[in-house]
């Protein structure tokens, strides 16, 4: 008998997204199909295993226990599928494509990536710099960069480094004022992002309890790198990590005020999709990384 007589991947395929998504219009629209052809998908494989897969239900489907049953298996299959593909793929593409952040990616991996060229020659890498979780099902990233509490299910997780934040503006600003003697002085200033919860956070820490945060103006610039850059020309104050910035407050392009810094407890994770976990390309990265991460004293 041949394979696809025993094995209808293309139905198999559709019913894996219709018993993930729990709609046949979900599936038709990742899939790129009509609901009718999600149907017909579904019922030739329904005839070919015996039983119903799903609950039919106005605006609603459910899974039978067949269904049930089914389902994670497929999802199983079609990941050890997509991991063969993807360990075959290495053999000729040596991209890694990285996903993260634009701070991380700026201030801490690009000036070091020199080193793992160095280990791993036949490795390239793509960047793409994002603040929005990635999807791996829908996007041909290898590995990426998160900032957050480490709370993605299905997902490989290595804790890179935490964070701590204070405010930094530029020496000429400061001096603009007559000097930042007490913290409520940065108040005289526009503060990048005013409605960032590590302002208040800070200023509860350093004992200022009556600010105007929530009246203030939210001048949000999309990443920490970019407040920086804002903050360097004199337009305002950022509240930054001060290790990414210690060439810029050596150089006088910064300034410190205080010494006091907080944490939000959250940090910079490495992630991937667990079933790659030994593809080539990201088990060199990880271990590069990683090493990097503790020799750093992270």
């Amino acid at each position: 008998m041949k394979l696809s007589k025993q094995f209808p991947l293309n139905a198999l395929r559709v019913f894996e997204a219709a018993a993930r998504l729990g709609s046949f219009t979900k599936a038709g629209d990742e899939l790129a199909m009509t609901q009718t052809a999600v149907s017909y998908q579904i019922k030739l494989l329904e005839e070919n295993v015996g039983e119903p897969l799903f609950l039919r239900r106005p605006r609603q489907i459910a899974l039978t226990e067949t269904g049930e049953r089914l389902a994670p298996k497929v999802t199983e299959a079609f990941a050890m599928l997509h991991d063969a593909m993807a360990t075959a793929r290495d053999s000729v593409d040596g991209t890694l494509a990285i996903s993260s952040t634009h701070t991380f990616a700026s201030k801490w991996l690009a000036p070091r990536l020199g080193s793992f060229h160095l280990k791993h020659p036949a490795i390239a890498v793509r960047f793409q710099a994002s603040s929005d979780i990635i999807d791996f099902a829908r996007e041909q990233i290898d590995v990426g960069i998160r900032w957050g509490d480490g709370n993605w299910p299905g997902l490989a997780l290595h804790r890179l480094m935490g964070l701590e934040f204070t405010p930094m503006l530029s020496p000429k600003l400061a001096e603009s004022a007559g000097g930042i003697k007490e913290p409520r002085d940065l108040l005289k200033f526009d503060l990048f992002d005013a409605g960032d919860v590590w302002w208040k956070q800070w200023f509860e820490a350093a004992g200022v309890t009556e600010t105007d945060l929530d009246r203030r103006p939210r001048n949000q610039l999309g990443s920490q790198a970019v407040e920086a850059d804002a903050a360097i020309a004199g337009h305002g104050v950022a509240i930054l990590h001060p290790a990414f910035y210690a060439a810029e407050i050596a150089l006088g392009r910064l300034y410190q005020p205080f010494e006091l810094t907080r944490s939000d407890g959250k940090a910079y994770w490495l992630v991937y999709p667990e079933n790659r976990r030994n593809v080539p390309k990201i088990k060199a990265f990880r271990n590069w990384i990683l090493e990097e991460m503790q020799a750093a004293g992270h």
